[in-house]
């Protein structure tokens, strides 16, 4: 079985190795990492809920996808790669800010990333890949803040911290018609 590798990075994002991606998240090591939100022409959200055998996070709900690039490789073009890889699709990606996060989990790993957050916009079929994905469902982003606050434990760690930011661009981003959504 071959070992994902994951770039190690400082707090400017720059390089300063690689490791093996279990290695890092038992050490709690900075590496980079993405993660794409995908909408509807409506302006809802693509959220995924992650299979029950992930490393960490079984079966919590959280953006549309989420990994980290291999050493060499672009951080949108695997944010692409990983999009298709997951939920079968391919639409155009474009990144809207970055932050930095650690969180700790139960397990003993822990995930201290560098994100890279990129957003897009599909309104095809979505081919979902069951060893990555239970489930996927498009939810309005004022539904979405509610149910973060009313059901904080059903959403991942980086979710809770990417949101507040997302909402702000999409408000940005979206303005309500009565008729639905337009992209202004």
């Amino acid at each position: 079985m071959e070992l994902t590798q994951v770039i190690l990075v400082d707090v400017n994002d720059r390089p300063v190795g690689s490791m093996e991606k279990m290695q890092a998240h038992e050490q709690g090591l900075l590496h980079r990492a993405f993660s794409v939100f995908i909408f509807n022409g409506k302006g809802e959200m693509l959220l995924q809920q992650r299979t029950l055998s992930k490393y960490h996070s079984g079966g919590l709900w959280t953006n549309a996808c989420c990994s980290h690039p291999f050493p060499d490789e672009e951080t949108a073009e695997a944010a692409r790669r990983r999009l298709k890889e997951e939920l079968g699709f391919e639409t155009p990606i474009e990144k809207v800010f970055d932050f930095v996060y650690k969180a700790d989990f139960d397990n003993g790993l822990t995930e201290h990333e560098f994100d890279h957050v990129f957003t897009g916009e599909y309104e095809g079929e979505i081919l979902l890949n069951k060893e990555e994905a239970m489930d996927v469902c498009y939810k309005d982003v004022q539904e979405i803040k509610h149910l973060l606050q009313e059901y904080p434990k059903e959403y991942t760690a980086w979710f809770h911290l990417a949101f507040p930011k997302i909402e702000t661009w999409w408000k940005l981003r979206y303005k309500h018609k009565p008729d639905g959504y337009r992209v202004i």
